[in-house]
């Protein structure tokens, strides 16, 4: 081969290597600078939507009832509320406004599904459940109260929220079926008497047990030591009067149920 023909070939092959290496060291800067001036990364923030427990069941059917002659003329509630995971049901019946100084009676029926292995302690589960109240001043009232459901714990307190009164909490736990009766009576500034308590719940029946017979067999048991405030037998205290378990309420009307 000529000589000139071989050396021309040489550069060629020594041009192209060196193409090679500065396109090779231009890809690097331009990777390098891409880091370096790159825009952070956008986070996306998320909140979270807040799920609620429990979930309020709309047109409920009630299971229970509430009669309470002389009260006829009060506003009344019941409402169902179903625990989001764990399928427990909370049954709650009120009589009465919740933010007056007249009566005010409220009643839960607390069936647990998987939510909960066993119940809290009493004035605890008070506590949570009347905070809407403020309550203050929780007394564990050591005598328990002897009712047609047995024997309830009791917890007289004071309300620190709305307008002030005084309640009557009360809490009673079952193993079988695994129930819980709970709620408060208040009234303006005049402490609730035992026996106007025991008296309202005598009026808290069962409608429907649905598929739960233990349910109903519970109520039909207190039916049996239903003592129809104080009427049943003559040896039980005297009837407390209509005025002194529903004082705000001058006449008497015919009997209502709470429901919708």
């Amino acid at each position: 081969m000529h000589p000139a023909l071989h050396t021309r070939r040489d550069d060629l092959n020594a041009a192209f290597v060196r193409g090679l290496a500065y396109l090779g060291g231009i890809f690097a800067l331009s990777m390098v600078a891409a880091h370096v001036f790159q825009s952070p990364p956008a986070i996306r923030i998320i909140n979270p939507v807040h799920r609620s427990e429990w979930v309020e069941i709309e047109r409920p059917f009630p299971a229970f009832v509430l009669a309470i002659p002389e009260a006829n003329n009060a506003p009344s509630d019941y409402a169902i509320y179903r625990n989001a995971d764990g399928s427990g049901r909370k049954d709650v019946l009120s009589l009465g406004e919740a933010d007056a100084a007249g009566p005010y009676l409220r009643v839960e029926i607390y069936r647990p599904g998987r939510e909960i292995a066993h119940f809290g302690d009493p004035d605890r589960t008070l506590d949570a459940a009347a905070a809407a109240l403020g309550p203050v001043g929780i007394q564990h009232d050591g005598e328990p109260l002897e009712t047609k459901f047995g024997a309830l714990a009791v917890f007289p307190f004071d309300t620190s929220k709305g307008v002030p009164r005084r309640c009557l909490g009360f809490v009673r736990a079952y193993d079988d079926p695994q129930l819980q009766l709970s709620g408060w009576f208040c009234r303006g500034t005049e402490p609730i008497q035992r026996s106007t308590l025991a008296c309202a719940l005598d009026r808290l029946t069962l409608l429907s047990a649905g598929s739960e017979p233990k349910v109903g067999a519970l109520f039909a048991r207190a039916e049996l030591h239903r003592s129809f405030c104080g009427q049943h037998d003559p040896l039980l205290a005297a009837t407390p009067k209509y005025h002194l378990l529903w004082k705000a309420l001058a006449r008497r009307g015919p009997q209502r149920r709470i429901g919708r």
